[in-house]
């Protein structure tokens, strides 16, 4: 009986999620889900991080507080460029302006994206449409004009990745009555169904295409209606681990589906609500 030892190859993990030296456009980048996306991004190593929402004073004060950050790289740099991404022309134009920094991109984090609140009866036609302009159709366009930037540098060891975000509004029910939200959650399933579409059309290319599914973060966006459907604490009461989503939750997810650590993953939506989707789904 042969007493030799077999050969066990151990793999270096030491930066399995690190970002070091990437180039990272955030949509929708100057405040909530974004901003945290961006935070992550920058602390993780990115040496660029390119920063847009429609004010351009928003984009400047959020990518001032980015590059105070004390444990980013020292050439590590946040970058604004304003543009609004409901116009095909601006996302044409945001292409441009990052092009005059960088001659790729290796994440875009999606996240630019609106929501109307409005009983069934008298929904306006105008704000679903622009929900589900902003939420979806914008949403393509920007992947659809970053894709030869997503391109230039990627590799099936290295691949870029595309990430954009839903909603457990678009994997359940989203809000009803007074404030019922029809247009959001028909554009968050949306935008997460036309995810695992270019993940299989953009894998090929080296480019990697996953989601997320943020139930309630405390928000700009999202104060009013948490508000109005019973507060933080009652919210957090009825979520299963008790709390709602805080600014490390979406970071952390971010960076893991942008690092080597995820680089088998394509077409996936990462739920973040601590299991309440499940628990209300219970018979």
């Amino acid at each position: 009986m042969s007493t030799a030892k077999a050969d066990v190859e151990l793999k270096d993990f030491s930066n399995i999620f690190r970002l070091d030296g990437k180039v990272a456009v955030v949509t929708g980048g100057s405040r909530g889900l974004g901003l945290h996306a961006a935070s992550g991004l920058l602390q993780a190593g990115c040496a660029k991080v390119f920063i847009t929402s429609r004010k351009a004073a928003a984009c400047q004060e959020a990518c001032d507080a980015l590059n105070a950050l004390p444990n980013k790289a020292p050439d590590a740099i946040a970058i604004p460029v304003p543009a609004d991404s409901s116009k095909l022309s601006e996302i044409e134009r945001l292409v441009a302006e990052v092009s005059k920094h960088t001659d790729h991109v290796d994440i875009l984090f999606a996240n630019a994206g609106a929501t109307w609140g409005e009983k069934f009866d008298t929904h306006p036609d105008s704000a679903f449409a622009k929900v589900m302009d902003l939420n979806v159709k914008s949403v393509f366009l920007t992947i659809q004009k970053f894709a030869p930037l997503l391109q230039a540098r990627a590799t099936a060891e290295d691949p870029s990745r595309v990430l954009v975000t839903g909603s457990v509004a678009g994997q359940g029910i989203g809000t009803l009555g007074p404030q019922s939200t029809p247009g959001y959650s028909a554009s968050k399933a949306a935008v997460l169904h036309l995810m695992r579409n270019l993940a299989i059309e953009l894998a090929p290319r080296h480019i990697l295409c996953n989601g997320l599914a943020p139930g309630f973060f405390p928000s700009k966006m999202a104060n009013g209606l948490m508000e109005m459907t019973g507060g933080v604490e009652k919210l957090a009461k009825e979520t299963p681990n008790g709390r709602l989503g805080r600014p490390e939750d979406i970071a952390a997810t971010v960076v893991f589906l942008c690092s080597r650590a995820a680089g088998h993953v394509n077409g996936e939506t990462i739920r973040l609500d601590g299991g309440k989707l499940l628990d209300r789904a219970r018979l």
